[in-house]
């Protein structure tokens, strides 16, 4: 039953999880918008997603390199190999590539992505328990 139901819910939580971290790469970029030499990060989702849902990326977790660090949140798999400066920012004279108005409008429309997934996943277990309890 467990890997019945962990295959049922698999793809909103793997989702979930590259929205999730999407979001803090994005935050990262805001509040470094005003950082010399700092170049705007993003996730290629749907290379991500694909490869969270073959397998391919194994277990998603992040390196850390140095014990400081925090783990990362969620099972988010081999993520790193995903993240990619952005092109075609403009750099600023500092060396800065933070396009804010990119950045905003890209975090807004990452957290509506979570949400609706979100939305959806809550669906599967109201079905799934209206389902158990017959009501």
């Amino acid at each position: 039953m467990a890997n019945a139901l962990d295959s049922y819910l698999a793809p909103l939580q793997r989702a979930m999880d590259l929205h999730a971290y999407r979001q803090q790469l994005l935050a990262a970029n805001i509040a470094n918008a005003d950082t010399p030499n700092y170049h705007a990060v993003d996730l290629n989702f749907a290379k991500a997603y694909k490869a969270a849902m073959e397998g391919a990326a194994g277990n998603l977790t992040l390196h850390r390199n140095d014990p400081r660090q925090l783990s990362p949140a969620g099972n988010a798999t081999g993520l790193a190999a995903y993240v990619a400066y952005q092109a075609g920012n403009q750099v600023g004279l500092n060396g800065n590539s933070v396009n804010m108005d990119r950045e905003q409008s890209a975090f807004l429309k990452n957290s509506v992505h979570y949400e609706a997934d979100l939305t959806f996943l809550t669906g599967k277990i109201k079905t799934m328990l209206s389902a158990i309890t017959g009501s």
